[in-house]
Order: structure tokens, then sequence, then C-alpha cells
């Protein structure tokens, strides 16, 4: 697992593309923000994760599916990604962020997409 990357992934570099083409200024990976979302709009206070469904568990998504063999590792595993992402996206809530998550499959449509998170981000600031 040591191989499978957590920084600048295609969805990720794909949703930046997006937020940059729209106008929106960001900063990547903040640690100092719970969870160290991958995608910061400090203007608006919106921490965005980019999840891939399968190691986060979309839910009712078939990318998320469990693998048949080693069920105990991976049901260990994968239950405390979803537990550890709920604590996180709580404790960004806690200190007045507005976290966003975007899923691995949202990103077929880029063009949805990108209204998307365009109407999400004007909802969570209305004032703006």
């Amino acid at each position: 697992m040591a191989a499978v990357p957590h920084r600048d992934t295609k969805p990720e570099r794909v949703v930046r593309r997006l937020l940059h083409a729209m106008g929106y200024r960001f900063r990547l990976h903040r640690k100092d923000l719970p969870g160290t979302p991958d995608i910061v709009l400090p203007k608006h206070r919106v921490a965005i994760f980019v999840h891939g469904c399968f190691w986060h568990q979309h839910p009712e998504c078939r990318k998320a599916r469990r693998p048949s063999s080693n069920c105990a590792y991976w049901d260990k595993k994968l239950d405390e990604n979803v537990i550890r992402d709920r604590r996180n996206l709580a404790d960004l809530e806690s200190k007045a962020w507005h976290p966003m998550i975007v899923w691995q499959c949202e990103l077929k449509d880029c063009s949805s997409l990108a209204e998307s998170l365009r109407l999400r981000i004007e909802a969570m600031n209305p004032m703006r």
C-alpha cells in the first residue's frame, strides 16, 4: 500500500483544474486543518477532500465493493478509514470550516462536476 499515492492523484488534479478554471484560488494539503484536506479555499473556508470510492467506501457505489479474500484485514482497514473521515469532517465543522467530499466516480462528467462544485461552494457561503 506504500505504492498507493495519497497526494496529487489524477482525480485530485482534475478537481484542481476545474476549480482554477472557475476562478477559485486554493491551497493544497493544509496540515494545520483536521484530515489535511486535499484542496482548501481559504476565502470561502471550504475544505475539499477528493476521495477514492474504494478507500473511503462511497455508499452505494459499485467501486466500493470490499475484497472477498483476507476479509478481516480489509474490513478493519476500510472501517477505520470511514471512522477517521467522519471524525475529520466533524472536527472541521467545529472549527467553522465547510468540508466537502468529491468522490472519484463524480469525475466521469466534468461539466456536471464543475456546476456541482460551484453550487456547493456558493451554498456554503451565501453572503459572498
